[in-house]
């Protein structure tokens, strides 16, 4: 293996694994022809990962790591103006409040040798179905190989409130409910209480590594599984896509050892968040991966701060169908200000058809928040991106 060495900000040298550059393996989209983000961003509370939901009770839900002294807690979005009438991410137009500090204590739950650091629990997912909430939880450690060193999930669970986050079933699944390439969970999300989920299934994305293991940043492909809406706590009712049929039908298997993946992405697929937007009637991803300044995969962790995780390379995606085939419509070899990371997209946040949208994202430094950004789309056949976008490049035109 060729390695990759410099000299670090404490003068000490720092090799990495050379795997080439990121270029991402997928054509462009020929359904979402253009893009256009606002020039601004709304930078509001503390913390990372910040997965959404969009609860039946027509709040938007969310949660959040390492922030107010606890390594994980749960929040809600308040809005307190109006999307549509600003056509630019405004900071009057809404807030994130705090529900609960600490729904998991890692000292009780995260006992796993392997989860080898105080704060070694994240947020992975969040869905809300009819009015019950179900949080994938992960627990891991910081890295323990020295030449490529990514934040590793060793373990996750679920954990479920029917009260909208003031009290949870922190036994509604065994800790080791998920493990291995499975051990993060992300849900996909489809609407206000899922209510436009295409079937009687709920989906989940799994990034997963060709090791066997699942890791935060720099994995290898994401693994898709699903369940009946009603057994989401049953683990014996999951079964995970195996590929497709000779007609192009989905195909699937309750092994989860023959789960094949639905997007790969070698060292640079993170832990990714999908959502349904209605309008388009497309499923609509981002993966985040972090690189060097030549572009070679390059992980957050890898080195010692500040040195590193100063750059990532954003990509965005859009199918037809939560396995595929993905479509490349926007890519950013240089995002947020530091290497920003985790983008999601709020489905309640889907506005004009579902040609503009805002995306929820989280990075290091000055971008350790809840980052809101609107962006707007074009597909083919559009005359030209909604006239909200006019106004994305401030100053205002007269």
């Amino acid at each position: 293996m060729e390695y990759v060495e410099y000299i670090g900000y404490h003068g000490d040298c720092v090799r990495y694994n050379n795997f080439g550059k990121a270029i991402p393996p997928y054509p462009r989209s020929t359904y979402i022809t253009g893009i256009v983000f606002d020039k601004f961003r709304y930078h509001v509370g503390e913390g990372d990962m910040w997965p959404v939901t969009w609860g039946a009770d027509d709040i938007i839900y969310t949660a959040a790591g390492d922030n107010n002294g606890s390594p994980m807690n749960f929040w809600k979005v308040r809005e307190i103006g109006s999307l549509t009438k600003n056509p630019m991410t405004h900071t009057e137009n809404f807030r994130v409040e705090i529900i609960d500090n600490l729904p998991i204590n890692p000292q009780e739950y995260c006992t796993d040798p392997q989860d080898n650091r105080r704060r070694g629990i994240k947020p992975a997912g969040l869905l809300d179905v009819g009015g019950t909430l179900y949080f994938a939880v992960e627990a891991g450690n910081y890295g323990t190989e020295p030449l490529f060193t990514r934040q590793t999930n060793v373990h996750g669970w679920i954990i479920t409130s029917n009260d909208h986050g003031q009290s949870w079933n922190r036994e509604a699944t065994d800790r080791y409910f998920f493990s291995g390439r499975l051990a993060s969970c992300h849900f996909l999300n489809c609407g206000r209480g899922y209510e436009d989920a295409p079937d009687g299934y709920v989906y989940a994305y799994f990034p997963g590594a060709d090791d066997g293991r699942s890791y935060w940043e720099n994995g290898d492909f994401m693994l898709l599984g699903r369940v009946p809406t009603g057994l989401i706590l049953n683990r014996r009712a999951w079964e995970f896509f195996t590929g497709t049929g000779d007609a192009g039908e989905p195909k699937w298997s309750p092994n989860d050892a023959d789960a094949v993946p639905v997007f790969r992405y070698e060292k640079m697929t993170g832990e990714n968040h999908v959502a349904y937007n209605k309008g388009i009637k497309r499923y609509i991803f981002g993966n985040y991966g972090f690189v060097d300044n030549e572009l070679r995969p390059r992980p957050n962790h890898q080195g010692s701060w500040p040195e590193c995780a100063m750059r990532s390379q954003l990509t965005l995606y859009e199918a037809p169908n939560p396995w595929g085939p993905w479509s490349l419509f926007h890519q950013d070899d240089n995002w947020g200000t530091y290497g920003d990371y985790q983008p999601a997209f709020p489905t309640k946040w889907m506005l004009d058809d579902g040609r503009v949208m805002l995306m929820v994202s989280s990075g290091s430094w000055d971008d350790y928040n809840f980052v809101v950004q609107k962006l707007a789309i074009k597909l083919q056949g559009d005359s030209d991106f909604p006239e909200s976008a006019k106004r994305f490049g401030y100053p205002f035109k007269q």
